[in-house]
């Protein structure tokens, strides 16, 4: 039997589980009940989520607590068991299939190790939020080293140490977003393969926290990811499983949040109807009244932010009469030292400038994005600084743009 696909199954469990708002406990609780019997632990159910076990002589129970279709259940069962091939699911599954859990975060031996407790979690969490704050003013290349120290040594404090399965949850979940951003990090930098690792990791501490909006998020930044590097329909698919993920109930800002990446993924799939459908739903979501507060890891998603990947969807869907005007809009008010940002939002202006036939403002743009990149360690940026200067080729034989590519076209052979 294919360990790949007894974790996916453990994956798929996990995923019923916590739609219906079950802890591991309270479902070994009910599945006792309807049974009649009282041998199921939590830790039995942790077992099968892990892929360690298939539930077998226990689905007609999880499909009677869990409101799931048996048959659904036996056909994931048996093709965890390798004895169909081809996943039986469609987007709903994509997030188990794609990402399977892994071991990475399995306990060492933790006799000598010391305890933490809920102060550690806090520290670590102070540290995370400070490096999403460090990533809004510097590249991906100035933080790449130590925020994988600090990943790396996370993950070896949780499996060496001791602590109250609260405090582990905590510190899975601070570990699922150090795990985010430094892939983040790692994608600004040009480090794909390095980015995706760190993605799965923080994605397996979510689902071992239990925190769904968390999983979107790790799956969603992933998603964003293979939509800019040429994997669009596993961008695609990712992101509607995120937004699955989270579910209806996930505070509105972070909703607001998966649904742009999802308008996105449709846009770089040249889907225009969808992505411009998710945009409205991204919205929609922000205006929404919610009471509950968003996670830390949210705290730049805002109107501004999403008229921004409004314009970034007019651009590439060559819409420039909607583009231009929301992004000189953003730019006259966004915050200078997000130098980065400031940058790659005015490499698509330049782009919808030169799609409404303005070269001269174009190159104008471009010289800027220019500037900025080649004193950037930002794969992002000179990725884009890139682009541009490709579509200005159009334009050659007006005085702005050929100056502009006497001065810069050595950047298109990098």
């Amino acid at each position: 039997m294919s360990d790949d696909r007894r974790r996916w199954f453990g994956a798929y469990v996990a995923r019923l589980r916590r739609d219906a708002r079950k802890s591991q406990r309270q479902l070994a609780a009910m599945l006792c009940a309807v049974s009649g019997t009282q041998s199921l632990t939590r830790n039995e159910v942790s077992r099968w989520e892990r892929g360690e076990r298939i539930p077998d002589s226990w689905l007609q129970f999880i499909a009677e607590v869990l409101g799931v279709p048996l048959g659904e259940l036996e056909r994931a069962a048996s093709y965890a068991r390798g004895e169909t091939d081809g996943a039986p699911f469609g987007a709903a599954m994509v997030l188990a299939e794609l990402i399977p859990p892994g071991d990475s975060l399995a306990p060492l031996d933790t006799r000598s190790g010391r305890r933490i407790g809920r102060e550690d979690v806090a520290t670590l969490a102070a540290r995370v939020h400070g490096f999403r704050l460090a990533d809004d003013v510097l590249a991906g290349g100035d933080l790449m080293a130590p925020v994988f120290r600090e990943l790396n040594a996370t993950v070896r404090q949780y499996r060496e140490s001791t602590h109250t399965e609260a405090v582990g949850s905590a510190l899975l979940s601070q570990i699922g977003e150090l795990a985010q951003i430094a892939g983040w990090i790692a994608s600004d930098a040009g480090q794909h393969a390095q980015a995706e690792r760190a993605y799965r990791i923080g994605i397996e501490a979510a689902r071992q926290a239990d925190d769904g909006p968390l999983v979107a998020n790790l799956a969603g930044s992933l998603a964003y990811q293979f939509s800019n590097t040429g994997q669009e329909r596993a961008g695609l698919d990712l992101s509607r499983a995120a937004l699955a993920e989270a579910g209806s109930d996930a505070p509105a800002k972070t909703r607001a949040l998966f649904f742009d990446r999802v308008a996105w993924a449709h846009t770089r799939a040249g889907e225009a109807q969808p992505a411009m459908q998710a945009l409205g739903q991204a919205h929609d979501a922000l205006t929404e009244a919610d009471e509950r507060e968003a996670p830390a890891w949210a705290y730049w998603v805002s109107r501004e932010e999403l008229e921004v990947m409004d314009a970034r969807v007019f651009t590439e869907l060559h819409r420039p009469l909607r583009a231009v005007p929301l992004l000189t809009d953003v730019l006259s008010r966004y915050d200078a030292t997000h130098a980065r940002e400031v940058a790659l939002y005015r490499s698509w202006l330049a782009i919808a400038l030169a799609d409404a036939n303005e070269p001269e403002q174009a190159a104008e743009e471009a010289r800027r994005v220019v500037s900025v990149s080649v004193n950037m360690t930002s794969d992002r940026i000179a990725s884009r600084a890139r682009v541009v200067l490709r579509r200005l080729q159009d334009f050659e034989e007006v005085s702005e743009v050929r100056d502009v590519l006497h001065d810069h076209g050595h950047l298109l052979c990098a």
